[in-house]
C-alpha cells in the first residue's frame, strides 16, 4: 500500500503548511531588500522600513487597534504578555487571571508575585467556562491589570472577553488579552471588546513564521507609562543616550526581525483576504466532523464540552487505558496522524479540566486542513480504540 502523506492536526502550535505567498515575501526580501529597517537613509533601509510599517498596519486592521505605531513586535506573543505584565506590573499592584492560562502567562505572573506582586487566579468550571461575576468579586482596590487568554490553548474554550471588559471599564482597570490562539480565526476588534492591550504571535492563526508576533496597545494605555522591557538601538533620535519615549520605539530595542515581517505581512495580507469568518466556518466544519466522530467511540473521553459553539478547532481527549504520549506515538507511527499530547505548556488549565500530571492528546485542524484528513484522523483513533491497525 503506498505511503499517505501526514496528517498535520498540530495548528494551536504552529500553523502549517503557510499560504505560499508567506515564503515567497522571505524569500524575496533576502533576495532583493535585505537592509535593516530604520537605521540608514538609502533605498533598501526604506524599502525594509515600508514592508515593516505595512506589516504593522495589516495587524493593526486585523485586530480594529486604534493605531499601526501602537503595533509593537516582539518574537510572539509570549514577548507581548511580558512586556505588558513587567511594564505595567509592580510590587504592591494587584492582578487577577483564570485558570485556564497558558504558562506564557502564568510564570512571568509567578515571577512578579515573588517580587511583591499580588495574584488572584478565579478557577474556571471543568469546562474550562469563566463566570465574568467571579472575577469581578476579586477586584481589590489595588487591582491594577486583568489578564486572560482569548480561548484556552487545551480545550479552545472561549472566555467571556467583552463581558469581563465591561468591568474592566467600569472599575477603571486595563485588560490584557493573550490571543495568540484566536488572532486570524476568531473576529477580533480590541476597540469594540474593550481589550486595552493585546499580545498576539505571527507563527499560528496568522500564517506567519516563527519569531514574529508582539504587542498592541489600545487607546486607553499610557505608553509613558509602560516601562520597556529592554532599552538599546531603535534607529530613532541616535543623538540620545536614553530611550525615546514614543511607541513603538520605546519597545523595540535592535534590528528587528524584518525578514520574518516580511513574512508575516504575506500571511495577515491572507488572513484579511480570506477573511476572518470564512476561516473560522471551515474549522468550525472540521471541528463539528471530529467532535461527532471521537464522542460515539467507546473509551474515549473529551474535554471542554462538545459543543463548537464558543470554542476554537482545538479538542483535547484521552483514550482510557492509554497513556497520553503512548497515544499521541501510535497516532503518528502508524497512522500518520501528527498531534499534540501532554500538558501543553498549561499545567493550570490541565489542572482545572482534570487532567493533570499526564495531560491529553489535542487535535487542532487548521484552514489548509481537508475533510479527508479529518476522516483519517478518526479512522486512526477508532483503529487505536480497538486495539489494531485498520
Amino acid at each position: 500500500m503506498p505511503q499517505q502523506s501526514p496528517i498535520y492536526l498540530d495548528n494551536s502550535a504552529t500553523s502549517w503548511p503557510k499560504p505560499p505567498a508567506v515564503a515567497e515575501a522571505m524569500t524575496r526580501f533576502l533576495a532583493e531588500v535585505g537592509a535593516s529597517p530604520g537605521r540608514s537613509g538609502h533605498s533598501l533601509s526604506i524599502d525594509s522600513g515600508r514592508i515593516v510599517y505595512r506589516a504593522r498596519a495589516a495587524v493593526a486592521r486585523l485586530f480594529g487597534a486604534p493605531d499601526p505605531l501602537r503595533v509593537v513586535f516582539g518574537l510572539n506573543a509570549t514577548d507581548g504578555i511580558n512586556q505588558a505584565l513587567y511594564g505595567l506590573l509592580g510590587a504592591g499592584d494587584h492582578v487577577i487571571t483564570s485558570s485556564m492560562e497558558h504558562n506564557s502567562v502564568m510564570r512571568p505572573l509567578r515571577a512578579l508575585e515573588k517580587k511583591g506582586t499580588d495574584l488572584t487566579v478565579v478557577d474556571c468550571s471543568p469546562d474550562g467556562e469563566l463566570d465574568p461575576a467571579e472575577v469581578e468579586d476579586a477586584i481589590r482596590p489595588r487591582t491594577k491589570l486583568v489578564v486572560l487568554n482569548h480561548a484556552s490553548n487545551v480545550t479552545g474554550r472561549l472566555l467571556p472577553v467583552t463581558e469581563v471588559a465591561e468591568i474592566c471599564r467600569r472599575r477603571d482597570l486595563l485588560l490584557l488579552l493573550d490571543a495568540a490562539q484566536t488572532g486570524g480565526t476568531v473576529p477580533i476588534e480590541m476597540e469594540e471588546m474593550g481589550v486595552d492591550l493585546l499580545a498576539f504571535t505571527g507563527h499560528k492563526g496568522l500564517l506567519g513564521p516563527q519569531g514574529t508576533g508582539g504587542l498592541i496597545f489600545g487607546g486607553r494605555v499610557d505608553v509613558n507609562e509602560v516601562k520597556p522591557l529592554k532599552t538599546g538601538g531603535t534607529g530613532s533620535r541616535s543623538e540620545l543616550e536614553v530611550q525615546p519615549e514614543f511607541s513603538p520605539d520605546k519597545f523595540e530595542s535592535g534590528t528587528p526581525n524584518a525578514v520574518g515581517l516580511a513574512g508575516l505581512l504575506a500571511g495577515v495580507r491572507f488572513v484579511l483576504e480570506t477573511g476572518v469568518d470564512k476561516i473560522r466556518a471551515h474549522e468550525d466544519r472540521l471541528m463539528r466532523r471530529l467532535l461527532d466522530g471521537l464522542a460515539a467511540m467507546d473509551r474515549v473521553t473529551l474535554y471542554g464540552g462538545t459543543r463548537t459553539a464558543g470554542r476554537t478547532a482545538t479538542l483535547a481527549f484521552n483514550i482510557a487505558g492509554m497513556s497520553p504520549s503512548d497515544l499521541g506515538l501510535a497516532l503518528d507511527e502508524q497512522h500518520g496522524v501528527q498531534a499534540r499530547a501532554g500538558l501543553h505548556c498549561a499545567p493550570a488549565a490541565h489542572r482545572t479540566i482534570g487532567t493533570y500530571e499526564e495531560g491529553s492528546v489535542r487535535f487542532s485542524p487548521g484552514f489548509f486542513t481537508t475533510q479527508g484528513d479529518v476522516e483519517r484522523a478518526l479512522e486512526g483513533v477508532a483503529a487505536i480504540v480497538a486495539g489494531g491497525a485498520p
